[in-house]
């Protein structure tokens, strides 16, 4: 914390107004869920923010305290205060508006640092809400657009955005920049850098972000700069290998091939909260098709229960449901894929050249990903990183 607060007493000193957004400390979100779930396994999602966005408060508290402690005129702010306003969907809420006037009013009055607890808000009903899990985040890109910031720099424990998980290959390298529409894939793809929604937020409002480590000395080439794509001067065809374990795979057999049947299937899944990714239907035989989908693995028992229930109503009908649970799915994401031929392909070859079979494929215009089996995962992504030559510069 005291590393962190010199940082922060550095931009001071360089003449900067500062907006601080602290998360709690390492494992205290944990720990106050597993007091929430202890005490109610079926909680109220309103108490349940009123606990875990508590330790976002004892940091704020304690890093303003420090700040003071250095001669930095510092108050902290909890998301009430500010207000962060946000929906009302307790322990996933989206921020709706930040108005800035209590916080500009006090810079005005000689406060230097204001040291906001991320992660949390306020509902239209005053009730303290959560933004989800990686919430603060989201919290800082969201500041730094309502501010109007010169920069938003993101410091966490890793130095950057790699072309893949360094853990994995030890090729792996550091990228000075990446555009938003990359690293949002990369993302929602399993990179776990950066939440989502924070990214979202940074591409809609252009946001330049920083990824700096937490435990680096700073200089003007540190990190990772997300931003647009215009510039990225020049860059590689693929920008990163992204991957991700917790994946499933599920069939329906025997399915009727009629107009509606993906609404009848997809729409109770949908109700239930399954984040069903890769969706494959197979070719009809007879009037009757298979229904293949991906979905995270812990909310296996969830898509099999509305399955369940949907053919209970008589709203689908199918033989059986088929769940694969050691599965993991592989990506490769760039912006160059939009003006080159033939990346897909080279990706397949890849695959194939090392024995490995694909499972389901899905494409947009700047990723491929494949669903293949979990314990060739690894494999998979070290040949994709060495195929596509990311261990080099463009």
């Amino acid at each position: 914390m005291r590393r962190a607060a010199k940082r922060v007493g550095r931009e001071v000193a360089n003449g900067y107004d500062v907006i601080v957004i602290v998360s709690a400390m390492a494992g205290k979100t944990n720990e106050l869920v597993g007091w929430v779930e202890e005490t109610s396994p079926l909680f109220d999602a309103r108490e349940y923010d009123a606990v875990v966005s508590s330790g976002e408060n004892v940091t704020a508290g304690l890093m303003a305290l420090t700040l003071q402690e250095m001669d930095v005129p510092a108050r902290s702010w909890q998301g009430w205060q500010v207000p962060v306003k946000t929906t009302s969907a307790h322990a996933s809420a989206r921020i709706e508006a930040i108005p800035p006037e209590n916080i500009l009013a006090k810079f005005a009055e000689g406060m230097r640092v204001a040291v906001v607890a991320g992660f949390q808000g306020v509902s239209p009903e005053g009730r303290i809400t959560t933004l989800g899990r990686g919430g603060s985040d989201t919290t800082a890109v969201a500041f730094a657009a309502a501010f109007g910031a010169e920069r938003c720099d993101i410091y966490t424990d890793v130095d950057g955005v790699y072309t893949t998980d360094p853990r994995i290959t030890s090729k792996a390298r550091k990228l000075e920049r990446i555009a938003f529409e990359e690293m949002l894939e990369l993302a929602s793809l399993g990179a776990k850098v950066l939440q989502t929604r924070s990214v979202e937020l940074a591409m809609r409002y252009k946001v330049k972000l920083r990824v700096l480590s937490s435990f680096e000395e700073p200089d003007d080439n540190a990190g990772t700069l997300v931003c647009a794509e215009e510039d990225i001067v020049e860059s590689n065809v693929v920008a990163g290998v992204a991957y991700s374990r917790e994946e499933a795979k599920l069939t329906l057999t025997q399915v009727e091939d009629r107009p509606g049947i993906a609404a009848a299937i997809f729409g109770p899944l949908a109700e239930a909260g399954v984040n069903v990714d890769m969706i494959v239907q197979n070719i009809s035989d007879g009037g009757m098709t298979d229904m293949t989908f991906s979905c995270p693995v812990n909310e296996v028992k969830r898509a099999e229960k509305a399955m369940a229930d949907a053919k209970a109503r008589g709203e689908v009908d199918f033989a059986a449901l088929v769940a694969d649970t050691d599965v993991a799915k592989v990506s490769i994401v760039g912006i160059g894929m939009r003006s080159h031929a033939g990346v897909a392909a080279k990706m397949f070859k890849t695959l194939r050249d090392e024995g490995i079979n694909i499972k389901v494929i899905t494409t947009s215009e700047i990723k491929v990903s494949v669903l293949i089996d979990r314990k060739y995962m690894e494999l998979a992504v070290q040949a994709l990183h060495d195929a596509f030559g990311l261990d080099r510069a463009a």
